[in-house]
């Protein structure tokens, strides 16, 4: 939110006046300048009614700049956005509002809010006087193709006098910040391989197996279920104990993005880079949907957790915050200066991670090894290959060979991957569901499209 102030020093006033005097506009000057000469001329000649004339025509001017000055503190202006985290292509509403606090009427006020010109054209308002402790509201739409965060602000308010003598523009200080996310696609539902290892009945049936005497108690919390208190320890500790609530173990996820410079070409939203940056963030949003702790993963070994210590995202009440703080994370993620695949290889060879869904660009021999040795670490892999040449080639432009491609893609297909090549401006929906027949056969990824 932007505020206008009310409390200033003299030495402020002094030095506003100063501005406001420097704010005259040509009507103000003119009169000013012709109300000083009707005043010399009036002492010169020695009519008494000239300078009263002149008097009246350097006072107005003057008098338009002191109203118009203390006018300029008693104003103040807010900005909202409506929402503040959009997905690249969607429209985000804002709202400024401005409040005049003062006791006297304002003139006219024009507002301009500087925006970044990726967002759209610098919005300009002209609003009529604001009456005493009256406000105005007016609002505008941003709109981006491109993902970041773009600064919005500082808010920008002119204020003119009823005559048109004086003119001030005063900024305001603070800003908000636009977030736009990568666009989220929607995936079909298909069952992967580990889901019944992790998640479900399973844990709930060794609980029950384990017995009354086994269940870890914790203290009575306002709101719990009395049918849930745990009478034999009540007992041993002195006070109300209940049942801790069944926590299923939930299936993992990680998903890999390759971030290096040297594995893409080409910039822009329908770059080869940014069709991995919205494959990603569908897949992370996907599996959150599905129940699985997800673990955001690039190139240089970085994770993004969500709430839990092991890098996974947490419980599902914390699953809307998990995505989120992916999404922001998507939101600015841009190329590494990497080479290599190897710090991510050795975030994940510390054991079995459950399923892994990646995201390549170009690899050479020496990663597409790396590569293969990562579908070890996992109960499944999924990866989605984007070749340069492929996606550097004009839309016109005859397809090649790909001999060097569909080499890394049988490579990383003996050693486990489901891998699934990526043509310029591919569906994910598509590709999904081809990942899906890829793996039918092989009895780790199985077509279940009407599991969710």
């Amino acid at each position: 939110m932007s505020h206008g102030g009310t409390a200033r020093t003299a030495e402020e006033d002094r030095g506003g006046l100063r501005t406001a005097l420097a704010g005259l506009t040509t009507r103000g000057r003119s009169f000013l300048a012709a109300g000083v000469a009707a005043a010399i001329c009036a002492y010169v000649l020695g009519q008494s009614e000239l300078l009263r004339v002149g008097i009246l025509l350097a006072v107005l001017p003057l008098a338009c700049a002191t109203v118009l000055h203390r006018t300029r503190y008693r104003v103040a202006g807010s900005r909202r956005l409506s929402p503040s985290r959009v997905p690249a292509g969607s429209e985000a509403r804002v709202h400024l509002r401005m409040d005049n606090v003062s006791r006297l009427p304002t003139g006219l006020l024009m507002l301009q809010d500087r925006v970044p010109y990726v967002l759209g054209p610098r919005p300009r308002f002209v609003l009529d006087r604001v009456e005493a402790g009256g406000r105005r509201e007016v609002s505008y739409r941003v709109r981006s193709d491109l993902r970041g965060r773009y600064p919005l602000g500082p808010l920008q308010l002119r204020l003119t006098d009823p005559f048109g003598m004086c003119e001030l523009t005063r900024s305001f200080s603070t800003y908000d910040t636009l977030t736009v996310i990568p666009r989220v696609e929607p995936l079909p539902p298909v069952r992967f391989a580990g889901e019944s290892q992790g998640y479900g009945d399973g844990r709930q049936r060794s609980l029950a197996l384990a017995g009354e005497d086994d269940v870890i108690p914790r203290g009575y919390r306002y709101g719990d279920d009395l049918r849930r208190v745990h009478w034999r320890s009540t007992a041993r500790y002195g006070e109300l104990m209940v049942r801790r609530e069944e926590q299923p173990q939930r299936a993992r996820c990680t998903v890999l993005l390759d971030t290096r410079a040297i594995a893409f070409q080409g910039a822009g939203p329908d770059s080869a880079f940014e069709w991995a940056v919205t494959g990603t963030a569908s897949a992370l949003v996907h599996m959150l949907e599905r129940g699985f702790s997800v673990r955001l993963l690039t190139d240089t070994g970085s994770s993004v957790p969500g709430e839990g210590a092991d890098g996974f995202a947490g419980s599902s009440q914390e699953s809307a915050d998990a995505a989120g703080l992916m999404m922001d994370t998507l939101a600015v993620i841009d190329h590494s200066d990497g080479a290599g695949l190897s710090r991510a290889y050795d975030v994940l060879r510390g054991g079995n991670e459950g399923l892994l869904v990646a995201f390549f660009g170009d690899l050479d021999e020496e990663q597409t090894a790396m590569a293969a040795k990562m579908s070890g670490r996992s109960g499944g892999a999924l990866a989605f290959v984007l070749d340069s040449d492929d996606w550097g080639r004009e839309p016109t432009d005859v397809p090649g060979p790909g001999h060097r491609s569909g080499e890394r893609l049988r490579l990383l297909r003996e050693a486990g991957w489901t891998a699934v090549p990526v043509p310029r401006g591919g569906s994910l929906t598509e590709l999904w569901r081809e990942a899906d027949r890829q793996r039918t056969g092989v009895g780790a990824l199985s077509g279940t499209e009407g599991r969710s």
